[in-house]
C-alpha cells in the first residue's frame, strides 16, 4: 500500500481535487489480476503496470489515464474482459484499455505483411480516437525499455527495432522529446552495440569539455540578464547518443564530432514570451549570430508537433559556437512533455478531456495534430499493404523537416523533401501545375532537397500537367499518387 500512497500523493502534487477513488480501486484490482504473474526479471508482474501508471503520473496526465495505465495488461496478460473492465470501471476506461490492447499487437513483423500492416491500421484507429491511446502505450513501452536487460538478446533487438521505428517517432510527433530521447537511447545499445560502444568512449571527453564550458558561459548569461534586469534559469542538456550517433553520419558532418555545435546547448528559461525576446537581444549584444546558421524562431512560429523555442548559435567564449534555446517555463514544459502537458492544462479547466478540446487548447490546433487525421485518411485509401507501410514510414514517421510558405504558414514534410512535395502538401492543383521553384528568393531545380526553415514559393501554370520523371526524386506519398494519377497509372 505505500506504493498505493507514493502515487497518490504524485497525482495530487499537479491536481489536488482529482477523485482517486478510482486509481485506489484500479490498484487493487489490478494487482490482484496479475497475482502470482512474474516478469522476466523475476519481480512480480504487477511492478510494471505500476510504473507505467507511475510515469504518466510524472508527465500530470489526468486519473483515468493512470487507471488506464494500472489496467492496461489485465485484458491480454490476466485473462480479464473487456466486460468486466466495463462493469467496474465505466465505457472511457474500457474504451482506453481496449485501444491499448489492440496497439500492442504492433510488432516489426508481424506472421505477414498483411497481418503487420491490419495491426499498424488498428493503432492508428485506436490513436485517431483518443491520443490519450498512445501516451499510455509509450509509458508502457519506456517501463519496458527500462527493464530490457531481463530479456533474451534475440527479443531485445526485435523490441528496440520495434521502439525505434515505431514509437519514438511517434513520441517525437506528439512533441514528447523527453521521453522520445529516452525511448531512443535505451534501444541504441540493443539494435547497435558496437556503435554504442564506440560512440560512448569516442563521445565521452568531448562531453566533459562542453559541460565544463558551458559551466562558465551560464556565469556569463547569468550576469549579463541581471544587469539588463531580465530573470531566467540556465539549463544546459547534453545531445541524447543515438541522436548524435545519427547526425554524425550525416555526410556534411563525416563522423567529425568538432562539427556538432549543439553536443550540449544551453537553454535560457523566462517567465514571458517578452522575455525570451529580451534574453536574445541582451546575448546578441556580447555574443555575435553566427551569419550562415541564423535564428530559428519558433515561437512565432511553432513546430506543427506545438514544439515552441527561438533557437540560435552565437560566437561565445573563446570565440566557441554554441547552441542557444530561449523559451519560457511553460514552453520548457512543453518540449519535454509534449501533448501530455496539454492534456494537464486542459483538464484542471475543464474537468472533462476530449480530443477535440483537447486540440483547441494551446497550440496543438486541429491543423498542428493534422498528421494524425493524415493516417486515418491513408489506412482507409491505400489498399495495397506494402504501398501502406511505406507511406507510414516514409511520411507519417520519418525524420521532419519545417518549411515556410510566402505567407509565413508552416508545413511539415519528410527529410528529403523537395518544392513538389510542398506543392502537393499544400494544394493538389498546385503541385499538378508547379513549373518552377524558389527557395529562399533564388530559383532551385523541383529535385532540390529542402532543409528546416526554408522559404519555399512555387511557381505554377494553369493547365500544366507533372511528369513521370518526378516520381524520381519526390517522397512523399501524396505527391506520388497525384502523378501516377496525373500518368494515367493508377
Amino acid at each position: 500500500m505505500a506504493e498505493l500512497q507514493n502515487l497518490i500523493e504524485k497525482i495530487k502534487s499537479y491536481n489536488p481535487e482529482a477523485d482517486l477513488k478510482l486509481v485506489e480501486k484500479a490498484f487493487e484490482f489490478a494487482s490482484i489480476a496479475h497475482l502470482g504473474q512474474k516478469r522476466a526479471s523475476g519481480e512480480p508482474y504487477f511492478v510494471h503496470p505500476f510504473m507505467t501508471a507511475s510515469i504518466l503520473a510524472d508527465y500530470k496526465m489526468d486519473p483515468v489515464s493512470i487507471v488506464v495505465g494500472l489496467l492496461h495488461d489485465t485484458v491480454e496478460d490476466a485473462g480479464i474482459s473487456l466486460k468486466e473492465i466495463e462493469k467496474e470501471f465505466g465505457k472511457e476506461v474500457s474504451d482506453l484499455v481496449n485501444g491499448i490492447t489492440k496497439v500492442s499487437l504492433v510488432k516489426l513483423k508481424g506472421s505477414s505483411e498483411e497481418v503487420f500492416v491490419e495491426n499498424i491500421r488498428k493503432m492508428i484507429l485506436a490513436m485517431s480516437k483518443d491520443l490519450r491511446v498512445v501516451i499510455v502505450k509509450l509509458a508502457d513501452r519506456l517501463h519496458n525499455m527500462m527493464t530490457i536487460q531481463y530479456l533474451p538478446e534475440e527479443r531485445q533487438i526485435k523490441l528496440g527495432k520495434e521502439t525505434l521505428e515505431i514509437y519514438a517517432p511517434l513520441a517525437e510527433r506528439l512533441g514528447m522529446g523527453e521521453i522520445k530521447g529516452k525511448l531512443e537511447d535505451l534501444s541504441f545499445p540493443c539494435v547497435y552495440p558496437e556503435e554504442y560502444k564506440n560512440l560512448v568512449n569516442y563521445s565521452k571527453p568531448y562531453f566533459k569539455k562542453a559541460n565544463e564550458f558551458l559551466e562558465k558561459a551560464s556565469r556569463v548569461v547569468y550576469r549579463i540578464m541581471a544587469e539588463e534586469g531580465i530573470k531566467v534559469r540556465v539549463m544546459y542538456r547534453s545531445k541524447h547518443l543515438y541522436s548524435l550517433w545519427r547526425k554524425l553520419q550525416r555526410p556534411e558532418i563525416n563522423n567529425d564530432i568538432d562539427k556538432i555545435y549543439d553536443l550540449v546547448a544551453m537553454r535560457i528559461l523566462t517567465e514571458t514570451v517578452r522575455d525570451c525576446y529580451g534574453a536574445l537581444g541582451v546575448v546578441h549584444g556580447v555574443w555575435k549570430p553566427v551569419p550562415w546558421i541564423g535564428i530559428s524562431d519558433f515561437i512565432a512560429q511553432p513546430k506543427p508537433n506545438g514544439y515552441r523555442s527561438i533557437h540560435t548559435k552565437v560566437f561565445s567564449l573563446h570565440e566557441r559556437i554554441l547552441e542557444l534555446q530561449i523559451r519560457t517555463f511553460e514552453m520548457q514544459e512543453e518540449a519535454e512533455r509534449g501533448i501530455a502537458s496539454h492534456w494537464f492544462y486542459v483538464e484542471t479547466k475543464s474537468k472533462k478531456v476530449t480530443d477535440e478540446k483537447l486540440e483547441k487548447g494551446g497550440v496543438f490546433t486541429p491543423k498542428k495534430l493534422s498528421w494524425v487525421k493524415q493516417l486515418v485518411a491513408w489506412q482507409k485509401e491505400l489498399t495495397g499493404s506494402k504501398e501502406f507501410v511505406e507511406a507510414l514510414k516514409f511520411d507519417g514517421l520519418a525524420s521532419r523537416i519545417f518549411v515556410f510558405s510566402p505567407k509565413g504558414d508552416v508545413f511539415d514534410l519528410p527529410f528529403g523533401a523537395t518544392p513538389v512535395d510542398f506543392a502537393y502538401a499544400v494544394h493538389t492543383k498546385l503541385g499538378d501545375e508547379t513549373t518552377g521553384a524558389k527557395v529562399n528568393g533564388k530559383m532551385v531545380g523541383l529535385d532540390y532537397k529542402l532543409k528546416s526553415g526554408d522559404l519555399v514559393e512555387i511557381l505554377k501554370k494553369e493547365g500544366s500537367k507533372p511528369t513521370e520523371g518526378w516520381l524520381d526524386f519526390v517522397v512523399t506519398n501524396m505527391a506520388k499518387r497525384n502523378i501516377l494519377k496525373n500518368a494515367r497509372k493508377i
